[in-house]
């Protein structure tokens, strides 16, 4: 796809960002819990190995969830693993899983893709989808909070745009 022929989609309103964004949340679920498991595996291997112990508690999730040394690492991780599929997505090909069914596209305000760093500028505002919320107050301009924080902005692809690989 040009240049020019992905800065002249129109903008997305609300409806179709928010359907994008219950599909991604459901595929960010899936990415949190496989690193908390992934996680819990090395912690307990950690266990086993006699790096540490259960510090007290009798089951592993005890220890994990009441020792601040283990718990905020642990957190960290998981959300970690949960940005980078947002960070790598936006980046790679403008769309994650969720957008790429509604035929979305984040990309620069001249249609070309944004870069990681830009990405992570993104993932705050866009927290829990919040940022979305200005798209109803601006119905004009239908430009996020994100969207406007970042110099971006998300525009509905036609069918023929939207085929192709992630």
């Amino acid at each position: 796809m040009s240049l020019t022929s992905s800065s002249s989609f129109p903008r997305a309103g609300f409806r179709r960002r928010l359907a994008s964004w219950l599909y991604d949340a459901l595929i960010a679920i899936a990415v949190y819990m496989t690193a908390g498991a992934a996680s819990f595996l090395i912690i307990s291997l950690m266990v086993h190995f006699g790096a540490f112990d259960l510090q007290g508690y009798q089951h592993l999730s005890d220890t994990i969830r009441n020792t601040p040394w283990l718990l905020w690492p642990n957190e960290l991780w998981k959300l970690g693993w949960v940005s980078l599929f947002f960070v790598w997505f936006w980046s790679k090909s403008g769309q994650t899983l969720g957008m790429k069914a509604w035929r979305l596209k984040v990309q620069n305000q001249d249609g070309s893709l944004i870069t990681i760093t830009t990405a992570l500028k993104r993932l705050l505002p866009t927290l829990f989808g919040l940022g979305n919320f200005t798209v109803l107050v601006d119905r004009k301009n239908k430009l996020s909070l994100q969207d406007r924080l970042t110099n971006t902005e998300v525009v509905l692809l036609t069918l023929e745009a939207n085929r192709g690989r992630l």
